[in-house]
């Protein structure tokens, strides 16, 4: 959370300007861009409201009634729509907004207990809305506030963990504290098949990476004498640990969650397709050195790959199939169909990587400690050697 309600912009292009945005006594609780880069959106403390801040027409707008929640607003991939969750009368609502003028397009109630958050379908024209976690309750709703379907799978148990729709919008992937995906079609929006995440792996058809660290570690002399960007990235690949094919029957690391304290770990609390709709990779996360890769022409598990320290976060290239995987440790680690491989962060302080983000052309990758940041950048061997 922010200490002042203040905020500067700077242009990247003209370094000269740059403008203030100050919320005054209203405080700061988030602030983030629409998807034109020409307008800040703030939340106040305490989600009073969200402003809406003009960088080329100086204007405000205000928007009253936003919710706290766990993902309360979201924009349609093509940046035209945003939908806001809010709270009225102990009641909740949607707003569905028109990102050119902020004209409130949609409003309409939702028959959700303690809504906890929504997203659009990569091709907007669905509005997925889920419920708290107390209840396991997805509504699905068209661009102009109609319900198209509702979707329950049990009852007096804790449900909807985590969500995220395909790229093509024919799947709605979800994620619950029973340790089971469940993907939703775009025709009928029932369930297709149940993604379960076994503690022991036995068919053999199912390749199981296991990570085996060896050798010293990396020391700050190893990355002296690296003046040019291609001969970082080649002194980058030279692995401290690496995968082994691990034979089946294979048994899985798990963690025993403890019911006394608030939000165990238990239950599959990331999920995200791969650009080209082809694999969905998942985290348990009573299972948290394990990443699981599901075919989903075939709906069915396809690869595990188990890291030595717990999995902090993954992230699919905008491009291809290609995962990165990040542990907390100086390394990131990459799956793509053909293989997997550790890459050691050519860094000189003991960077612990805790996040990361692909470029939108996948060449490159920003990797995040608390902090510092480290910009790694993908070449081919062709390209290195020439």
């Amino acid at each position: 959370m922010y200490k002042r309600g203040l905020i500067q912009v700077w242009s990247l292009e003209q370094p000269d300007w740059h403008c203030k945005i100050d919320e005054g006594s209203a405080g700061l609780a988030a602030s983030f861009w629409s998807p034109d880069g020409r307008h800040i959106l703030n939340t106040t403390e305490f989600h009073l409201r969200i402003t809406v801040w003009s960088l080329c027409t100086k204007s405000v707008s205000y928007i009253k009634y936003p919710k706290a929640c766990q993902q309360g607003v979201a924009f349609t991939k093509d940046g035209r729509h945003m939908a806001l969750a809010e709270r009225r009368d102990c009641q909740d609502y949607i707003s569905i907004f028109v990102c050119s003028n902020w004209q409130l397009l949609r409003h309409f109630g939702t028959e959700t207990q303690d809504l906890a958050g929504i997203d659009w379908s990569p091709n907007g024209c669905v509005l997925a809305v889920w419920d708290t976690c107390l209840q396991f309750k997805v509504l699905l709703y068209s661009l102009d506030g109609r319900l198209l379907s509702t979707f329950s799978a049990y009852e007096w148990s804790l449900g909807i963990k985590s969500m995220t729709w395909s790229p093509s919008s024919q799947f709605l992937a979800i994620g619950s504290y029973d340790e089971k995906v469940r993907i939703l079609n775009h025709v009928t929006w029932k369930p297709i098949t149940e993604l379960e995440h076994p503690a022991s792996i036995s068919d053999p058809k199912i390749v199981v990476y296991k990570e085996v660290e060896s050798g010293r570690p990396p020391r700050s002399e190893d990355f002296a004498g690296l003046p040019t960007r291609s001969n970082a990235t080649s002194s980058l690949f030279g692995t401290r640990s690496k995968y082994e094919i691990s034979p089946s029957p294979f048994s899985l690391r798990t963690i025993k969650p403890d019911p006394d304290r608030a939000n165990p770990k238990i239950g599959v609390g990331e999920l995200a397709f791969s650009p080209d709709n082809r694999y969905l990779a998942t985290r348990n996360d009573n299972m948290p050195h394990t990443i699981w890769i599901w075919d989903v022409q075939k709906m069915k598990l396809f690869v595990v790959l188990e890291q030595v320290a717990e999995v902090r976060s993954f992230l699919w290239d905008p491009r291809q199939p290609r995962l990165a995987i990040c542990t907390g440790n100086s390394k990131v680690y990459l799956w793509s169909p053909t293989g997997c491989v550790s890459v050691q962060v050519p860094t000189e302080d003991n960077f612990q990587l805790l996040s990361l983000c692909w470029h939108s052309d996948g060449n490159s990758l920003l990797l995040m400690s608390k902090d510092h940041f480290c910009l790694c950048y993908l070449e081919a061997e062709e390209e290195d050697e020439k």
